[in-house]
């Protein structure tokens, strides 16, 4: 697997091509470096992550150097990284390359039923390169420090803004764009050009922001991770527009933006519950436009296996949100029975660390449509809950908002489609469906998560 040519003193930029792979590219002897105890050390086809994708086999063999430092030989009560660097976002940008065009075998990796790419999939691939991206940004090329633990804390609104087709070359471009003390917000960008190449301008399908924070892997606590220094303009104006959104979220979690049910609030939840009461105490007579949203409710369970850590025996952020996708989109797909079209993905926040072995449930409802004849709009609720039965305790973990519409081809079939209004049945479905209509709402006024 040759990688891209580029010009001298930008490795960090170089063109990782993911090829397709059912075995490790690693299982080779060691060589001279290793020393004489090279055998002795953790197979390497062991390494955390090498079952998910040919995505990370690709960022394992690309980096594997930094992921070794973390893996395989940590620093037994090395001192912290003395004194942090000054590093540009070209130092940390980072491009794949999906041969979907020339590779048969990785196209069918990725191909859904409709000759479209997993969206499921490539939110998996996006948390691994922004994984990739924010090691190489607070690595300090010094073996005797101790090296960070750096973990997904939230990813911003991902749009798609065009279907991605499975037989046209796939980029995704990353760098990180903005850092706090312990904190680093990294921007990816997926292009897909309908020519060869890629350099059509409005060839972006789907960009996402994605924030890390670093921990200290002995203490736990929060640690200070290299300064970013933006070069150019685009980059500048990059670094303000993070700054913005990372003020935002601090008000936020300071309650600035909470507000109080008043007599409107109570008015649409009295309008929201009205139909709801009628369906549990008369059906008979209730709306056949309308639904209970209990009554769109789809679940599955899993527990978390080995294969699907990361590099510090936690479960992928990109793995989680791999299977909400799957299950809101056969909650739409019931729901609607017709098949759906991604739109796009709210504001995640990653709340709870997820284990190997954890018992994970994944619950998921048709919060509310919006019934646009041009594109009805079907909002998906999915919660995660980390469940532990020895200690009879139940967390949540991550909630997932997913917007569904359907295929226009598959809605001008179908005559006489409808997509139905979702009604709560208890007051607090009620405010829960006020909630987020209004802070989705408050958002894209806001321009937070764009």
């Amino acid at each position: 697997m040759d990688l891209n040519s580029s010009p001298p003193n930008s490795n960090s930029n170089t063109a990782i091509p993911v090829v397709s792979t059912f075995s490790s590219p690693f299982e080779n002897p060691p060589s001279a470096q290793d020393g004489p105890n090279g055998w002795t050390r953790k197979p390497i086809s062991l390494w955390p992550g090498m079952y998910q994708s040919p995505v990370t086999n690709a960022l394992w063999d690309a980096r594997s150097k930094i992921f070794e430092r973390f893996f395989l030989d940590p620093p037994k009560d090395a001192p912290p990284q003395s004194e942090l660097l000054n590093k540009t976002p070209a130092q940390s940008r980072t491009t794949i390359l999906y041969n979907f065009s020339s590779d048969n075998i990785l196209r069918e990796q990725y191909r859904d039923p409709w000759n479209e790419v997993r969206i499921g999939k490539l939110l998996e691939d996006l948390d691994a390169l922004a994984g990739t991206i924010s090691v190489k940004h607070c690595t300090d090329d010094d073996s005797t420090t101790r090296p960070l633990l750096l973990v997904t804390a939230s990813v911003d609104k991902i749009v798609l803004k065009k279907p991605i087709s499975v037989d046209i070359d796939l980029k995704i471009v990353g760098a990180v764009i903005w850092v706090g003390r312990s904190s680093i917000e990294i921007q990816l960008e997926v292009t897909q050009s309908s020519k060869e190449g890629f350099d059509n301008s409005d060839s972006v399908v789907l960009s996402a922001n994605f924030i890390f924070v670093a921990r200290d892997s002995k203490t736990g606590k929060a640690a200070p991770v290299n300064r970013i220094s933006p070069e150019t303009e685009r980059e500048k104006l990059l670094f303000e527009e993070a700054e913005a959104r990372n003020n935002l979220r601090k008000r936020k979690r300071g309650g600035g933006d909470k507000r109080e049910f008043e007599n409107g609030e109570v008015n649409r939840l009295e309008t929201l519950l009205a139909e709801g009461r009628i369906f549990c105490d008369m059906p008979a007579l209730a709306d056949r436009d309308s639904i209970l949203l209990r009554d769109t409710c789809l679940e599955n369970s899993l527990i978390c296996q080995p294969q699907q850590r990361n590099i510090h025996g936690r479960i992928f952020g990109g793995f989680l949100m791999h299977r909400a996708f799957e299950l809101a989109f056969s909650t739409a797909y019931a729901f609607a029975g017709l098949v759906p079209c991604f739109l796009e993905v709210d504001h995640v926040d990653f709340l709870k660390p997820v284990d190997v072995g954890d018992f994970l449930r994944f619950k998921s409802c048709v919060l509310y449509t919006e019934v646009n004849p041009d594109q009805p709009l079907i909002n998906i609720e999915v919660v995660a809950h980390v469940t532990r039965p020895e200690l009879r305790s139940s967390e949540v973990s991550n909630t997932f908002y997913f917007t569904f519409t359907v295929r226009p081809e598959a809605k001008a079939k179908k005559n006489g489609f409808r997509i139905l209004n979702v009604v709560p049945a208890t007051e607090e479905e009620a405010r829960h469906i006020v909630d987020r209509m209004d802070s989705q709402a408050l958002l894209s006024t806001k321009g937070f998560g764009k």
